[in-house]
């Protein structure tokens, strides 16, 4: 019997009408995905009424908490006035302006509603900008679902081939295997490797995109040096760097990990955290890189870009993040890095290899065997899955809902009972893990 049979139920109906049942992959759970009916400060509750500490964040844009009153109230005042103009608005003028200021590649700005449609966009810009064909692309990276990227996103070591010229793996069916032709596969913070592809390719390359931490795969951060020398190797060659900070932007800093780490690059997304769950993207860099927008030669479009509701809530959350010299993100980096730290202390007593890795802000935590750092995405294949589905099922029943792919967030809703909490719900489910596993 489910322990959460109103899920299952609306579950066994969605699947005669949605696709699998989700809008998303990345909502297909086990032993289902899960329904749910509200949401404030930090906590989701279920449609079987149970309550629920949240760590997923809708996979991260809750930077505030749920329902944030004041970004709920700016949406409101804006929708009041039009839901949709498909025209220019004053508050978007604003936003810009205020994006401008934060983050340090922002000369110019443009608006979409997707972070999928705002990578397609910088890297035609790229492409443009530069007349070559070839993207750098490194394994484990996430650049949204649409073709031109969706290559090695999470080969098996198998599929990846060798590490010193990776294979460029489609990420499931109907992926064009002609897109491959537009990228070169290498690993990540491998420096070498990059200098050896522009030895060879450099002619060629329009940019290289990265996450400037490897969120989608194990919240890796960049080893030192490693973000400088992607950006020495694009200058010295003419071609454009791109941060994918759609994870990172206004989380690890409010200028996002090109603020943090203090490497800049030509251009950039930002998606997410920026919103407060509003769908809005914004790509941003240098005034040169977006001449072709200017010119009217490079085409980037949306009806819903800069949308009102979405405007208003971004720029709500911006104003809100700024405000006290910036305090709700200094609670969100003191909080995070409690409890990623909280979480590894536990990993260490405990015989299970529970193991966290990752800026505060957001960290990734998993069981891990074998030896060694985890430094790039092939080491990410050394995490247990399966143990940690069951960790994660867990702390559901203990009221803490997380993420199956181990991606913890951090919300400034949250405090440090929150984390307290969180901790005693990890050390149970851990205590149970392991005595499950010793009477096997």
């Amino acid at each position: 019997m489910t322990e959460y049979p109103k899920s299952k139920a609306w579950y066994e109906r969605a699947r005669t009408s949605l696709a699998a049942g989700v809008s998303s992959q990345f909502r297909a759970a086990s032993p289902h995905p899960m329904f749910y009916e509200r949401a404030e400060g930090p906590y989701i509750w279920d449609v079987d009424g149970n309550r629920y500490l949240d760590f997923a964040l809708s996979q991260g844009p809750m930077i505030l908490g749920h329902s944030h009153p004041t970004v709920l109230d700016e949406m409101v005042a804006a929708l009041r006035k039009g839901q949709l103009f498909a025209g220019q608005h004053e508050q978007e003028v604003l936003l810009a302006e205020a994006l401008v200021r934060l983050i340090p590649s922002a000369e110019r700005v443009r608006f979409s509603s997707t972070g999928s449609e705002a990578d397609h966009a910088v890297i035609r810009m790229a492409r443009y900008h530069t007349g070559r064909p070839l993207i750098v692309k490194f394994e484990g990276h996430y650049h949204g679902w649409l073709d031109g990227v969706s290559f090695s996103v999470n080969p098996t070591l198998e599929q990846a081939g060798p590490v010193e010229s990776p294979n460029a793996v489609p990420w499931g069916g109907g992926v064009p295997e002609r897109d491959a032709e537009g990228l070169l596969i290498l690993p990540w913070n491998d420096a070498e490797a990059v200098a050896d592809a522009f030895a060879k390719h450099g002619d060629r390359i329009a940019g290289v995109i990265t996450e400037p931490v490897m969120c989608n795969q194990g919240c890796i951060e960049p080893a030192p040096g490693f973000l400088q020398a992607l950006r020495d190797l694009c200058d010295a060659h003419g071609a454009a760097l791109i941060f994918d900070e759609i994870i990172t932007g206004f989380r690890i800093d409010l200028g996002g990990a090109q603020a943090h780490y203090g490497v800049v690059p030509d251009l950039a997304v930002f998606g997410k955290a920026l919103g407060s769950g509003q769908p809005i993207s914004a790509l941003v860099g240098r005034a040169r890189w977006f001449e072709g927008i200017e010119r009217n030669e490079l085409y980037h479009a949306g009806t819903l870009n800069s949308n009102q509701s979405a405007v208003a809530a971004a720029l709500a959350t911006v104003r809100l993040l700024e405000a006290d010299e910036r305090a709700a993100h200094r609670t969100i980096v003191r909080l995070g890095t409690r409890l990623r730290d909280g979480l590894a202390e536990l990993g260490r007593s405990s015989p299970l290899p529970l193991v966290t890795q990752g800026p505060g802000p957001m960290f990734h935590a998993g069981f891990l065997s074998g030896d060694g750092p985890v430094r790039s995405y092939r080491d990410v294949l050394r995490y247990d899955a399966a143990a940690y589905g069951r960790f994660t099922a867990g702390m559901a029943r203990r009221g803490v809902r997380v993420i199956g792919r181990g991606l913890w967030y951090v919300s400034a809703a949250h405090d440090d009972a929150s984390v307290d909490r969180a901790l005693e719900a990890a050390a149970a489910t851990l205590e149970e893990m392991a005595s499950t596993e010793a009477d096997a």
